[in-house]
């Protein structure tokens, strides 16, 4: 097997770099998304526990049980704020992750086009030599033709 061309260990460095930097932002994205799911849920246990409570004390409730509710929706409201600083850190962290994305992605199709343009160059110059070498035959049969007749 032939050495690969430092260009094509270049791309192949490359592309590590951009499946590491794409593994990053996905699981940046997968973190944002159990965060915000969390987050959603503790918001709909709030509102479920709030309206529970709200109906419960339209028909009369202690004052014990009225501090416990308070102390515990401020809990949960606590809990709605920490998750929320957390959604916000983790949108960050997806944030960040994307343009590093992006710059491998960039770096590795820069090298890509050096890798085609330098084929390109090849295969024009291995035209030109089949060309060359055709022309070669051709002038050969024609003077082995002339030296003939």
């Amino acid at each position: 097997m032939p050495n690969p061309s430092p260009l094509q260990t270049l791309i192949e460095l490359a592309q590590d770099d951009v499946d590491a930097a794409a593994q990053r932002l996905g699981r940046a994205q997968r973190e944002r998304g159990e965060v915000e799911k969390q987050l959603n849920a503790l918001v709909e246990y709030r509102n479920e526990y709030y309206s529970r409570f709200t109906t419960s004390a339209q028909q009369g409730m202690p004052a014990g049980n009225m501090r416990n509710f308070q102390a515990f929706i401020d809990t949960l409201d606590a809990a709605i704020e920490q998750q929320r600083r957390l959604l916000t850190a983790a949108t960050q962290r997806v944030e960040a992750a994307k343009p590093e994305w992006q710059r491998q992605r960039q770096k590795l199709g820069s090298y890509e086009v050096l890798q085609a343009r330098g084929d390109a160059v090849e295969a024009r110059k291995t035209a030109r030599r089949e060309q060359r070498d055709a022309d070669e035959h051709a002038a050969r049969v024609l003077r082995m033709r002339a030296d003939n007749a």
